[in-house]
């Protein structure tokens, strides 16, 4: 405890009692201030507070020392954005505004993000969560030759809706625009008053693709919540079952990015190959997501010496095999070609974003939770 903010590590609970409530200026100085110093913004949430007034919390991250920070705040009907000073509380900000109906004055572009109903109402809310999905001022960008694509919210693939506004001058894309907000499960309201039976099933079907990973996040926070120790052999499971979904994950993106520019060797061949991972983890668990695998206190179950060495030749032949795939799309030009000058983020860019994981180190950017912030097996590593 600093006296501006709380210090905490992954996976290490905090009474709230124990996290400084600032005044908002003093808020914004402790938040700029280690920013500058290289923190990274986490999280920016609102809470109900007292007396008709919304506690805003904060969570910074230290990458190169592996620890948070956590401070909070309350405001009553608005509070000066941060958002022209540090860029990385954009969505924040949108996402409060939208829920709590507490508004960030002078942010630069306050839209609804998820287009749903706010939990609560004040007088500065205008028609936040009020409308359909998508029915909001897009940008325009104007000018001779100007074109505009829209795609979704229904899609060709099995993929979440979602609708995107491109502003166009032949190839070259000069913004693009994402609304998301069609689809809501309840399932935040459906976790309040718990854990029940349902909650772990919840974490399970948050998104098929993460399903490893939201389910280990919330077992994480039970044991953590409830001191619980998880036996090394399951943390060693768990981390085997993160890097399988990780690695389905990563060769589906390399076969869709090969469709995007029509390199359809590479995007056959991969989409064949995550098929392939996601059958390792049915044959640890019977489930190709990972459902019934992770618990809180460990997992469901093992591995015997026979399917080690089962798993060890399956991983070895499709991580060849991405590789040979991969190495088809980079070893055409006319599919390098197209990649060219596309999607270029820069690094400062990146950084006042505050990019993490694949598009951080994309930029340049040297950030992977599973060195900076070790939990389970990846302690050891």
């Amino acid at each position: 405890m600093t006296g501006s903010f709380a210090s905490l590590h992954p996976c290490q609970t905090l009474p709230l009692a124990d996290i400084p409530l600032l005044t908002f200026e003093k808020f914004r100085d402790t938040v700029t201030e280690e920013t500058q110093k290289g923190a990274r913004v986490v999280s920016f949430w609102g809470s109900p507070g007292k007396n008709d007034c919304t506690t805003l919390f904060m969570i910074f991250a230290y990458d190169r020392e592996g620890r948070m920070g956590i401070t909070s705040t309350s405001v009553k009907d608005s509070f000066p954005s941060l958002t022209p000073q540090l860029p990385q509380v954009h969505w924040f900000e949108r996402e409060i505004f939208e829920q709590w109906g507490v508004c960030p004055q002078g942010h630069p572009w306050l839209k609804p993000i998820r287009f749903h109903a706010p939990y609560q109402k004040n007088s500065s809310q205008k028609n936040s969560g009020e409308t359909l999905p998508s029915v909001t001022d897009f940008l325009k960008v104007r000018g001779e030759e100007i074109h505009e694509v829209a795609v979704g919210p229904v899609h060709a693939g099995i993929i979440e809706p979602g609708h995107f506004r491109f502003q166009c001058h032949g190839e070259h894309v000069f913004h693009l625009e994402i609304s998301l907000g069609y689809q809501h499960r309840g399932i935040e309201r459906a976790l309040i008053h718990g854990p029940s039976k349902q909650t772990i099933h919840y974490m399970e079907t948050l998104a098929g693709d993460t399903t490893v990973g939201h389910t280990l996040a919330y077992c994480q926070a039970i044991e953590g919540l409830t001191d619980c120790n998880v036996p090394l052999r399951g943390l060693a499971l768990r981390g085997i079952m993160l890097e399988l979904e990780r690695l389905a994950n990563h060769t589906g993106d390399l076969g869709a990015l090969a469709g995007d520019v029509g390199f359809l060797p590479t995007a056959s061949y991969c989409g064949r190959l995550r098929g392939d991972f996601l059958n390792m983890t049915a044959f640890l668990c019977g489930n190709r997501y990972g459902r019934n695998m992770i618990r809180p206190g460990g997992v469901m179950f093992d591995l015997n010496d026979d399917m080690i060495v089962e798993l060890k030749k399956c991983l070895k032949k499709t991580f060849d095999d991405v590789q040979n795939a991969v190495s088809l799309l980079w070893g055409s030009s006319l599919a390098v070609d197209r990649f060219d000058e596309t999607g270029v983020v820069a690094q400062k860019a990146a950084l006042d974003l505050g990019l993490v994981g694949v598009a951080a180190r994309a930029c340049g950017i040297e950030r992977d939770i599973r060195f900076d912030f070790p939990t389970g097996i990846f302690q050891f590593s």
